[in-house]
């Protein structure tokens, strides 16, 4: 590790080996590592496991040329673990663990009912997706019982959210381009 001011930084090769570690020690266990914070992501409930299977059959149907990928990135703030990341379907093909995000066109996250994972997915998720380029992020936040769509990254932040409740329809934009009818997502609030 290296001192950056206040906080230590991981070495990258040091971490992707305490990642490759954890996962041994919990099969499931996911590391992240944005902005020098170090946090364990949550393992996927069946409610969550049933979003994210329903979101892939969705997306398949409407792209059958992509795939919702369970892909480390390595972004400019670290380390993240999207729940799934969107992209065509053999854009990480021959990667590790960790790929840059240049061929995402979309990261999904939704929250799991702890507090840090889910202030890390509503917080900061939206800021380090934006400033690594990812043209969409999809939340959806099972707390509030709405999807939450931001689109158009400036470098910096998400110039454009949507927030609908469970139940309306949402545009995910270009480059993914379909509209999700979020009905489904009410059946599966724990």
């Amino acid at each position: 590790m290296i001192g950056s001011g206040d906080r230590a930084q991981l070495w990258p090769e040091a971490f992707e080996e305490l990642a490759r570690a954890a996962h041994r020690v919990a099969e499931g266990l996911r590391l992240e590592y944005l902005d020098g914070k170090l946090r364990a992501k949550p393992g996927a409930d069946g409610s969550h496991a049933t979003m994210v299977g329903w979101l892939t059959r969705v997306l398949l149907m409407e792209r059958p040329e992509a795939f919702l990928h369970k892909q480390g990135l390595r972004i400019p703030a670290g380390y993240a673990c999207p729940d799934r990341v969107f992209a065509v379907s053999d854009a990480f093909a021959g990667l590790g663990e960790w790929a840059s995000a240049g061929d995402v066109l979309m990261a999904v996250e939704a929250t799991a009912g702890e507090a840090d994972a889910d202030r890390s997915a509503r917080v900061e998720k939206p800021r380090v997706y934006a400033v690594a380029g990812i043209p969409v992020y999809l939340l959806i936040d099972r707390d509030s019982c709405e999807v939450k769509v931001y689109s158009e990254p400036d470098g910096v932040r998400y110039e454009n959210l949507q927030i609908v409740p469970f139940g309306k329809s949402v545009t995910l934009p270009d480059p993914v381009g379909i509209t999700l009818e979020t009905e489904p997502l009410k059946e599966w609030v724990r």
